[in-house]
């Protein structure tokens, strides 16, 4: 590891903590004695969304957060619920050891936990991500909406 300080690479570890699916450390330089934390992940691995016309994608989830944003604007949802949503997708996938997952996959699993939270929002994303073309499509889904509430 190297100092962000002075580029010395012997460090210190003074103290460990988990934090969000990571390890927290602090550390103090050997060669300058300043002291800075870094965070050590798991490398997983790279995940590549197989889209609807057969080309692959690396997951993005920037992508993904962003269009779940588009359903939930004007909604009274939290936002650190849609963001915490989309890495526990993220972390599903890969406890799985997925390296390739379908975006009707990822589709899916985001109109089941947004039916969930918000039924106009699961409706939006629901008509864009089934690229809804007449009524009848709004139907269904307001229909199987519910029948999840009746259940």
């Amino acid at each position: 590891m190297n100092c962000p300080f002075c580029g010395h690479t012997e460090t210190r570890v003074l103290d460990s903590r988990p934090h969000d699916e990571r390890i927290r450390r602090r550390r103090e330089c050997l060669g300058c004695g300043k002291r800075f934390t870094t965070y050590e992940a798991v490398d997983r691995p790279m995940l590549m969304v197989q889209k609807k016309d057969g080309s692959y994608e690396p997951f993005d989830r920037h992508k993904l957060v962003t269009g779940i944003f588009n359903a939930i604007k004007k909604r009274p949802v939290n936002s650190n619920l849609i963001v915490a949503m989309v890495e526990e997708l993220e972390n599903e996938y890969s406890r799985q050891m997925r390296s390739t997952v379908t975006s009707s996959e990822i589709g899916n699993a985001v109109m089941e936990r947004l039916k969930y939270i918000d039924a106009v929002a699961y409706v939006r994303f629901a008509s864009v991500y089934q690229d809804f073309t007449d009524v009848a499509g709004f139907l269904a889904v307001i229909g199987a909406l519910d029948k999840t509430d009746e259940k």
